[in-house]
């Protein structure tokens, strides 16, 4: 008689209850892999009705907002981004965008949002942000120059056209996928390079990025307050915050 045959069936359920509990630590060492550890799908933003379709035809799933005060210091306390972000007494953290954002403080965020969620949030690229906001901009007379490196220069007959001051979310347009404020005071990073005369557009060397807001604009990847000499085209923009963007519905993240 084999010894497998000979196990008593107190002993047969032990065992199987071991390869059980094995099986399901691989699956959730696993899971835990490529979500992390700190894995909350309550930090998941709240996302547009509906995603952009855009002139290629794919879609695009947009967060609603931009990012929160109090969804970025999450970030902050979790220890995943440097900086703390204050509001004034009279806002509320939750509804106040987040501002005063380098490209690099944004770059922690979205490592931390999708290591804390399993998602793969990003920014738009330069083109995704016209599409999305192209039914909420208003329209502006033909630029002088077309050249999307040369936007600042035509700016100058068509600024001035968004209130400057900090409001809370939802005070702007909403477009008709649901996606509010990107006619408002806060410029949004994209993560599309501004090669300038280099011609060099490797993200990894690139010393400024595109904005999107009233008028696009080109910002050092370092600088967190526009108006102390980051812009260098034309009228600077008024915040710098940002917005996530993703190709999956976040359902199926």
């Amino acid at each position: 008689m084999t010894a497998a045959m000979t196990l008593k069936p107190g002993r047969k359920v032990s065992l199987l209850l071991v390869t059980l509990l094995v099986i399901a630590a691989v699956f959730l060492g696993t899971a835990l892999t490529r979500r992390g550890a700190g894995y909350d799908p309550a930090l998941l933003p709240e996302m547009a009705a509906s995603p952009v379709t855009l002139s290629t035809g794919a879609k695009l799933y947009v967060q609603k907002y931009e990012v929160s005060v109090a969804e970025w210091n999450i970030c902050h306390d979790q220890g995943a981004c440097t900086l703390r972000l204050r509001n004034r007494s009279d806002q509320d953290a939750h509804v106040t965008p987040a501002t005063g954002l380098s490209y690099v403080d944004v770059g922690e965020y979205l490592d931390w949002i999708n290591d804390a969620t399993g998602a793969n949030f990003r920014l738009p690229t330069v083109g995704e942000w016209t599409e999305m906001a192209a039914s909420v901009l208003p329209e502006k007379a033909d630029p002088i120059f077309t050249d999307p490196s040369l936007t600042w220069a035509s700016t100058y007959l068509t600024e001035g056209l968004t209130p400057r001051a900090l409001k809370p979310r939802g005070s702007f347009s909403t477009s008709p996928e649901g996606i509010a404020d990107l006619d408002g005071s806060v410029w949004e990073w994209t993560q599309e390079c501004f090669s300038g005369a280099s011609g060099d557009s490797d993200p990894a060397r690139c010393p400024a990025f595109y904005v999107g807001g009233e008028h696009v604009a080109a910002m050092s990847y370092l600088i967190r307050d526009p108006a102390r000499g980051g812009c260098a085209v034309g009228s600077p923009p008024a915040h710098l915050g940002m917005r996530l963007v993703t190709e999956k519905a976040v359902g199926e993240l």
